[in-house]
């Protein structure tokens, strides 16, 4: 019997053997994550899904490109829901949202469904994410998912092949560059070295570019900077490396048909409706000019009066007792005397600039000429809105840190800094689980 996978969108596939249906990361979203758009552009049935019959689903990782309520919602209560994760609050949520039958999956500890048998692997941060071994019809495919191979995890996977296809995390997305452009390096011309070597050792008949398969908002400035490969390099540098490969393009919707001979095409899936053109491909811009903070924030409405109220309130408590109740990172940048400048740009763009002296734990408002600035972020008041209180994730906020020159001094000491290590970053997102799927959990609930 042939093996029949499917591509949703994102991480998000279906695989279909002998009448046994299982999902991985499904997102039946569009936009997911509240700003990445299916590139290329689709929409979803969703009166078809909610009729669609899963035996499982299978998710890699709790964050929330992966992991949807809003999605899982679509689905018949009683489908099992196997998921990797560290965090028993994850598995109380899907299992508040009605599924009775929530599973936490182990790191290789095979799971069978039908057919199927599924394998978690390591992953790199096996903090948080796995990858999965899929097998079937005597065939073998390996998700990575949005992972990346650990050296040392290599041999062993390539142990268990020989693999028919590899699911391939294709894109480098510059997250951190994105934050402080001005000092960001120009991303490398090729492939990571490594990815080439690691599929090299895995040597897999047929490799699917995986993953990454959204842009931002139309306007977003971060379409020309965040994804610096194409699918064309990607087909072109690992064919010309694995010749014995073919890599495959799989948009949302499309399905094939993989047996021990050949991939062929396969009726695609009804419920992922493609619109426009499909034939689209990554763009990167090194020379494109980001726009300032305050042109960014004119895109988004503005907040009501009782949500200014809660952003000006938080920078001007909440973020200080959040502040002092964590445990400074070693070697921080922030382990001296620093003055931080938080710039809150409303719908109009005019920015509220509040001062803080922060030095190791400690956190305190300051006038604005206490002393030259060390450290400075801005953000829009809508994506600090909604990162307060929608569980929005940092990728999609437009936060710009230390995107200007400080004396020579300064400079000097920021060559070694973190962009991580930022106040506002520590503040809302350390020590934050599942923010994203507990607010879609309470306007589900709401809403019901």
């Amino acid at each position: 019997m042939p093996l029949h996978i499917s591509r949703i969108l994102h991480a998000g596939y279906l695989f279909d053997c002998e009448g046994t249906r299982i999902a991985f990361d499904p997102i039946f979203e569009n936009p997911f994550s509240r700003n990445c758009h299916a590139f290329p552009p689709v929409r979803f049935d969703h009166e078809q899904i909610r009729r669609q019959r899963f035996d499982a689903v299978f998710i890699s990782h709790f964050h929330d490109d992966h992991c949807s309520l809003d999605s899982l919602d679509l689905l018949e209560r009683t489908t099992p829901i196997h998921i990797y994760c560290l965090f028993d609050e994850l598995f109380d949520m899907v299992r508040a949202l009605g599924f009775a039958d929530v599973r936490p999956l182990r790191i290789d500890v095979p799971v069978s469904v039908g057919p199927f048998t599924v394998t978690p692997r390591i992953a790199m941060d096996p903090d948080v994410d796995s990858m999965f071994q899929v097998e079937a019809a005597g065939l073998k495919v390996l998700n990575v998912v949005d992972s990346w191979i650990d050296p040392d995890t290599l041999p062993a996977l390539a142990g268990h092949g020989p693999w028919d296809m590899v699911l391939w995390p294709f894109q480098t997305m510059r997250e951190i560059e994105v934050l402080s452009p001005s000092r960001a390096s120009p991303a490398p011309p090729a492939l990571p070295p490594h990815w080439i070597e690691q599929l090299q050792v895995l040597h897999p008949r047929f490799v699917v570019p995986s993953s990454c398969q959204f842009l931002q908002e139309p306007w977003s400035w971060y379409n020309q900077a965040f994804f610096p490969i194409s699918y064309r390099q990607f087909q072109q540098e690992v064919e010309a490396a694995l010749p014995a490969a073919r890599v495959v393009r799989m948009n949302p919707g499309v399905s094939m048909r993989l047996d021990g001979n050949a991939l062929l095409p396969a009726p695609a899936l009804d419920w992922v409706v493609p619109v426009g053109d499909q034939d689209v491909d990554y763009a990167c811009d090194p020379q494109a000019v980001p726009p300032s903070t305050g042109e960014i924030a004119r895109r988004f409405p503005a907040l009501t009066g009782e949500q200014a109220e809660r952003v000006k309130a938080w920078c001007g408590t909440g973020l200080l007792d959040k502040y002092r109740d964590m445990q400074l990172p070693e070697e921080s940048y922030f382990e001296q005397p620093r003055i931080w400048r938080l710039s809150v740009f409303d719908h109009e763009g005019v920015a509220t600039h509040r001062h803080y002296r922060v030095e190791g734990d400690s956190i305190d408002p300051v006038a604005a000429d206490a002393a030259p600035l060390s450290w400075t972020t801005e953000i829009p008041a809508a994506k600090l809105y909604a990162a307060l209180e929608l569980g929005e994730s940092l990728t999609s906020m437009y936060m710009r840190i230390n995107d200007g020159r400080f004396d020579a001094a300064t400079e000097l000491e920021l060559e070694t800094a973190e962009l991580v290590d930022d106040p506002l970053i520590r503040c809302l997102f350390n020590d934050a689980f599942g923010a994203y799927q507990a607010a879609q959990l309470r306007r589900l609930k709401a809403n019901t």
